[in-house]
């Protein structure tokens, strides 16, 4: 099937099947053929007469059989080919390119094998931009805490332990932090929690909308 005889516009996979059917039971009338080659009838007769121009199968009466080498791919001139301008098969690499499909494969395997190592970089990139998580203990459960996403605030505004720096006076500003997320949150003198506190109850939330969602 993978051969580049068999592409769509040299012989189709149809050949395929209907060489199989009478190789396995030679001697079949159309109607036979549609049953044990599971091919459509119009297609049965556009395929035979497609191999019969080939001469890799033969009519005897209503009933059609190989050539003698046909599972080679060589035809043979039929009695009433005289003068028809058919092209005799020469083998499977000549059909191919009789019908201009050779390399065909080649060329399909070579272009899926870029894409699937383009998709693996792609991977392979997104992978590094994942940010790396922190696992807090609150009330005897690990939670897991993504670390701040660094590039949705300038990084002349972030401090190493997660606080804020003022960009006027470059000090850490005491209201304010980064959240799991990347952004800035105020801490008020109500809120009594600290940032990692903050930091485990969002991502506990988070992961009870997503598991009700």
């Amino acid at each position: 099937m993978g051969h580049d005889a068999f592409a769509h516009h040299a012989l189709g996979s149809a050949a395929l099947l209907i060489i199989s059917a009478l190789h396995l039971r030679p001697d079949q009338t159309v109607a036979e053929l549609v049953g044990t080659s599971s091919v459509s009838r119009a297609t049965t007769y556009r395929t035979l007469k497609r191999l019969a121009d080939h001469g890799l199968v033969q009519r005897i009466g209503e009933t059609w059989t190989l050539a003698p080498r046909a599972l080679e791919g060589f035809g043979i001139r039929l009695p009433d080919d005289a003068g028809n301008g058919h092209t005799l098969a020469q083998g499977w690499a000549d059909i191919a390119e009789q019908h201009g499909t050779w390399g065909i494969a080649a060329r399909r395997k070579a272009r899926h094998t870029a894409e699937r190592a383009a998709y693996q970089q792609a991977l392979d990139r997104f992978a590094e931009h994942r940010s790396r998580a922190v696992v807090l203990v609150r009330d005897g459960r690990q939670v897991l805490v993504p670390l701040p996403r660094r590039d949705e605030i300038p990084p002349t505004w972030h401090a190493p332990d997660g606080r804020v720096l003022d960009p006027v006076t470059g000090r850490p500003a005491a209201d304010w932090r980064v959240t799991t997320d990347g952004r800035l949150i105020l801490i008020t003198p109500a809120d009594q929690r600290s940032y990692d506190e903050l930091a485990a109850a969002h991502a506990e939330a988070l992961s009870e909308w997503e598991s009700v969602a």
